[in-house]
């Protein structure tokens, strides 16, 4: 009987039924402050990119990832990480604002449509004649 009851402490022991941790509450007041820090340097440095007109992408990657950075640690320092999706509202409000463009497709200009098309239909209009013409010969 004692080595029944030392056996089922022992599989709580190691299964982690024992003793449950419980996480504190997600401070969100502390997320938000610090993470209007790091937003505010942020946006300082993407106002030089010219996000209006064009995706900024390539220059601003590395500000972007010490955004990341930023506030991914305060995630886990404010206990907000997984806590009502807070850490990724944040990069979606970010990429509504600066990175909009970025995922528009543009045409190109009508001097590269034109040399991709033209020969093409050249090819497709003349081919007939050429063919006549080989006939012409036999």
């Amino acid at each position: 009987m004692v080595s029944a009851a030392y056996m089922l402490v022992l599989i709580f022991v190691k299964t982690g039924m024992a003793a449950k941790r419980l996480a504190p509450p997600c401070d969100q007041h502390m997320f938000n402050s610090n993470v209007d820090n790091c937003l505010s340097d942020f946006n300082r440095s993407m106002e030089t990119s010219g996000y209006q007109d064009r995706c900024p992408w390539p220059a601003v990657k590395s500000i972007y990832y010490k955004l990341k950075s930023c506030v991914d640690g305060w995630a886990e320092t404010s206990w907000c990480k997984g806590y009502q999706f807070m850490p990724e509202k944040v990069f979606l409000n970010v990429h509504e604002t600066y990175f909009l463009v970025c995922g528009q497709v543009q045409d190109p200009p009508l001097i590269t449509l034109i040399m991709l098309i033209a020969p093409v239909v050249i090819v497709t209009l003349f081919l007939p004649f050429l063919c006549s013409g080989l006939n012409l010969f036999t």
